[in-house]
């Protein structure tokens, strides 16, 4: 045994003896890539969405018809599947949407509207907030905790978040108009199912139709696949611009896709990309001004 051993045997000495001797953080002997991990965590997330689009577009194949193509080069048709929904929630919703004339009766029709089941779990209808005129507007995924006691969309650490992201680019509450794809807020916080966005869409589109933006944008995956009508998660379609439009529409509008800022606060690594996507906004925009 030597005098090392002799001095120190608990292994608290041996720990006081290397901070003492100037150690103080433990390295392996392979370098560790933390950009790697990165990667790999992305690459897990996206394999993630992949299934979970599969499995609805499963739900899709076995329960609904697929939406009639429209032609080569024409807008991209925007119906999702009807699943868990019948048939006369879904006439009702149509017939409530269209015959909405301006915002306050879309708000009115909701308010009225019985055809989803999110309407009996919730405490608020959670309509939309922001400028009726506005040149953008942004579409989520469904209300949580703090927008279901508010009533407004994009209110907690998401919304607040979402705030910072608009102002880069010199866009706030007042210059755009904010909605989800449902209207009321899922029990725990759960992603809607493809039933309650489909019955909901009527009054979505109602809402783009009667504000008439310049842009649309999508935020998450619930609205971009909803809205846009495309495969893929949004970490693959972001950066891309879209043609939105419905029959009561007279010209398509131009549509992109975003991060949702829960992801974001989740994945901060992904911000720097959410700002080119800003940017890609921005410019867009000034084309219409």
């Amino acid at each position: 045994m030597n005098a090392f051993e002799d001095n120190i045997s608990h292994p608290a000495d041996v720990l006081a003896w290397y901070l003492a001797a100037g150690v103080d953080e433990a390295v392996g002997e392979e370098p560790l890539n933390r950009y790697d991990l990165i990667k790999e965590a992305q690459a897990k997330r996206d394999a993630q969405a992949q299934a979970m689009l599969k499995e609805a577009q499963t739900q899709h194949d076995e329960q609904t018809t697929k939406a009639a193509a429209k032609p080569a080069g024409g807008p991209i048709p925007v119906r999702p599947a009807d699943v868990g929904i019948g048939d006369e929630a879904l006439k009702s919703a149509v017939e409530l949407a269209s015959e909405a004339k301006n915002l306050d009766e879309l708000r009115e029709a909701l308010e009225g509207f019985d055809g989803c089941s999110l309407k009996k779990t919730a405490m608020n209808l959670v309509f939309g907030d922001g400028n009726p005129e506005a040149k953008v507007v942004l579409i989520g995924e469904a209300p949580g905790a703090d927008e279901d006691r508010q009533g407004l969309p994009f209110v907690g650490a998401s919304g607040q978040l979402l705030d910072k992201m608009l102002g880069s680019i010199g866009l706030d509450r007042s210059s755009v108009f904010i909605s989800n794809t449902v209207f009321w807020r899922p029990p725990g916080n759960r992603t809607p199912n493809s039933g309650e966005i489909a019955v909901c869409l009527p009054f979505v589109e109602r809402m783009i139709e009667l504000i008439d933006p310049a842009i649309l944008i999508t935020v998450g995956g619930p609205a971009t696949h909803s809205l846009l009508a495309q495969k893929g998660s949004v970490s693959r379609l972001r950066g891309r611009w879209f043609s939105f439009e419905t029959p009561k529409m007279s010209h398509p509008i131009d549509a992109t896709a975003i991060y949702h800022p829960a992801y974001l606060l989740r994945t901060p690594a992904q911000k720097r990309q959410a700002w080119g996507d800003l940017l890609g906004i921005k410019a867009k925009l000034a084309e219409h001004t």
